[in-house]
């Protein structure tokens, strides 16, 4: 089968009825796309289709890429991708992306939500309290970046500064990582996708891939998902991400 055919064939299956008004007025760019993202990266590696879509779909939000989004949301509830998923996905985001660029990506879930029927709001994720959350963030933070490191970056902060450590224990940890809805590996592998796609971000991008290792996932895994981040973010930021993976694993 022709690589056009065999891409074309990928597209439909997970786009369904869904023809984009480039295949008419850019029909040679959108082919070589379509070659890229559905025939050559899916026949690489071994991550399978879910992950691979929320990887990409944590990508876009931090690309700000909101038109895309709302047509690869679409395409990851067809293939599987639970509602609770594509949410927990979007709150990810946030602590990283920041709420006011998260905000629009919000609103074009619940307006993808509601489209297929899906009643508003989700069942509650949280797992944490008002009184606990900074507790248990910390733990989940020891437990993903190591004790030894996250005790230095406290131990290291001007005293001025050691409030925005506790933010990001108590926040970005306890308020997010003790979700459920997605378990500790994928988020950690979100984050990554997250912090390689919004680039200017290297120091922060090397730390991740450090955590990604103490949760388990290894050095294929991550240069997988980042080649899948390909054809969304280009060759400088995958190249970055994957000069950070190879430091770090090295």
């Amino acid at each position: 089968m022709a690589t056009k055919q065999h891409a074309s064939k990928k597209h439909d299956k997970l786009f369904l009825d869904l023809v984009s008004t480039l295949a008419v007025t850019d029909p040679e760019l959108i082919e070589t796309c379509e070659n890229v993202a559905f025939a050559d990266l899916p026949s690489h590696g071994n991550l399978d289709k879910r992950t691979r879509l929320m990887a990409q779909l944590a990508s876009m939000i931090s690309c700000q890429a909101l038109s895309e989004y709302r047509i690869m949301a679409g395409a990851a509830l067809t293939a599987g991708i639970t509602p609770v998923e594509v949410k927990e996905i979007v709150y990810q985001a946030v602590p990283y992306v920041g709420m006011a660029k998260v905000l629009d990506f919000i609103h074009a879930t619940n307006d993808i939500l509601k489209e297929r029927g899906i009643g508003l709001p989700l069942p509650g994720q949280s797992t944490t309290t008002p009184e606990d959350r900074a507790e248990r963030g910390l733990a989940v933070q020891k437990k993903i970046i190591g004790s030894d490191i996250v005790d230095q970056l406290y131990a290291a902060s001007p005293a001025d500064q050691l409030h925005i450590q506790h933010y990001l224990s108590a926040n970005c940890f306890g308020d997010n990582y003790t979700r459920n809805g997605i378990d500790v590996p994928t988020r950690e592998l979100l984050t990554l996708s997250m912090l390689v796609s919004l680039g200017g971000c290297d120091a922060q991008v090397r730390g991740h891939v450090a955590a990604n290792i103490n949760v388990g996932n290894d050095r294929a895994r991550m240069i997988d998902m980042l080649t899948q981040l390909l054809p969304f973010i280009g060759y400088p930021r995958t190249l970055n991400g994957l000069r950070a993976v190879d430091e770090i694993t090295a």
